[in-house]
């Protein structure tokens, strides 16, 4: 057999599995996206109607927004403590072995449900919570904080808490490769730990970072049900509102909303991906 036709019998499998759960329900979705919606009807079209009223509607601009807001606040937030996490267990903890034990550490808590996760902050930032009562008996505050639960800091504190773990791998993965004798050649230049960081660890963990940061913001982006309990119904998602669509029967707007997620997220993707080119970067890694 040939060894072109061998490398496509082995390529086959693959490609059939992603013809089959990713390429024809991405294809379906958008195909659904123009039908009509004929009371609780969903009739074979072609309209532009759906589209229209997801892109005119005030509360779908107002949902986008505020998603990539949080998008954005957790990102920040994930990339800050996900890069010193990382810098902490490469640089600062000698023994390898020590250093993955920790890094498996920090991977503990995803053992347990993200709802039983994201519910145990509740008594720790209710008004008669952990947080409100340590403040309270120190004296540093007379009545209990209510902006800690069912507000915008809740949500954000939730979905670090719930995918820091996912800016933290790539970053260790990229700082990990990193070659000892470089930071031998810095400090032999007179730069200081913090110009070291700057000018050495952080380009050349560009790859995790940008990995970890398209999987944060497409994890907040496409989720619902985070910023529903922890903001105690007084935010939505766009999740959320193509969910309500869906239990209602109303399919071609749903699809529509889907489509236009998939738009926002790829543009976002690509402007991550500008910053570095991540295939090349892992390659020359290898």
């Amino acid at each position: 057999m040939q060894p072109r036709i061998r490398s496509y019998l082995q390529l086959a499998p693959l490609t059939l599995v992603l013809l089959l759960f990713v390429a024809a329900p991405l294809v379906f979705v958008l195909i659904v996206s123009f039908f009509r919606v004929d009371g609780f009807d969903t009739v074979p079209a072609f309209t532009f109607d759906n589209y229209r009223a997801v892109l005119g509607s005030s509360l779908t601009l107002s949902l986008y927004l505020k998603m990539i807001k949080y998008a954005l606040m957790t990102w920040a937030a994930s990339l800050v403590i996900g890069f010193f996490v990382a810098y902490f267990l490469v640089f600062h903890v000698r023994s390898r072995t020590v250093a993955i034990g920790l890094f498996l550490l920090c991977t503990v808590p995803f053992w347990t449900s993200n709802v039983i996760r994201m519910i145990s902050w509740m008594p720790v930032l209710a008004e008669q919570g952990v947080i409100n009562s340590v403040l309270m008996t120190l004296g540093l505050v007379r009545m209990p904080l209510r902006g800690l639960l069912f507000s915008d800091f809740s949500v954000v504190l939730a979905y670090v808490h719930l995918f820091t773990i996912f800016m933290i791998v790539p970053i260790f993965n990229s700082m990990s490769r990193i070659d000892r004798n470089i930071f031998e050649a810095a400090r032999d230049a007179g730069a200081g730990r913090f110009e070291t960081m700057r000018l050495v660890v952080l380009p050349l963990t560009r790859s995790g970072i940008v990995l970890g940061s398209i999987f944060v913001v497409t994890l907040v982006m496409g989720d619902f049900y985070v910023v529903k309990v922890m903001s105690g119904g007084g935010s939505a998602s766009v999740v959320s509102a193509m969910y309500d669509n869906v239990s209602t029967l109303l399919f071609p707007p749903a699809a529509a909303s889907a489509v236009i997620l998939l738009l926002v997220l790829t543009v976002l993707i690509a402007v991550l991906t500008r910053f570095v080119d991540v295939r090349q970067e892992l390659v020359q890694r290898r």
